[in-house]
């Protein structure tokens, strides 16, 4: 089990690409998540400082001293270079790399289900490349499954697509869910978390 310094902030950072024309794609699901959680601390994305990413600074958990401070971060620089503005952010607020949270689609798991671990490979996904690369391997996933493309579908094209019908009528419910993990991540530990969202 990891231990981390209870008074450090944590960083949540949903991967996604900026812009209008991804926002409703299977590859910025850690967006939705990300302004999702910042509904729920009723905060507003700003421009980070000293960084190319939207940020929200809040508490999550039970009021008092066992919430945890926490910053909200959605990196606006594309994808596959998401490692500079986590890293920026990382050193601006000071915070151990255990304590980053990185949300994103992965294609191995079945549409909606929900893995959470600490450190690990980055699966061939440009966002978590770039982060590993940035500053290695040992932040936490909530990965968020998109399953595999259907037929001869290339990679690149599937996770650029929006949901399918199908998948929308169960996105409003899977991403309340991945929010929820993150929080339970965050409150109670990556073990307990596991326990009830490694469905």
């Amino acid at each position: 089990m990891t231990t981390t310094d209870v008074n450090a902030p944590w960083l949540i950072v949903g991967l996604g690409n900026p812009g209008p024309d991804y926002a409703a794609n299977r590859h910025n699901v850690g967006f939705m998540v990300a302004d999702l959680l910042a509904d729920r601390v009723g905060g507003t994305f700003k421009r980070a400082p000293k960084a190319q990413a939207q940020v929200v600074e809040a508490r999550i958990g039970p009021p008092g001293p066992a919430s945890r401070r926490v910053v909200l971060v959605k990196p606006m620089s594309y994808m596959n270079l998401s490692g500079g503005p986590v890293t920026a952010l990382r050193d601006f607020y000071k915070v151990p790399t255990a304590n980053i949270v990185a949300v994103h689609d992965e294609l191995d798991i079945d549409y909606g289900t929900l893995r959470l671990k600490l450190g690990g490979g980055d699966n061939g996904h440009n966002g978590l490349k770039s982060m590993t690369k940035s500053m290695g391997p040992d932040y936490h996933r909530v990965r968020f499954g998109i399953g595999r493309p259907p037929g001869r579908m290339q990679v690149a094209d599937f996770v650029l697509k929006d949901f399918s019908s199908t998948e929308r009528k169960e996105l409003d419910y899977c991403v309340d869910r991945a929010a929820d993990a993150v929080e339970a991540l965050i409150s109670e530990g990556l073990e307990r978390a596991q326990g009830t969202y490694n469905s």
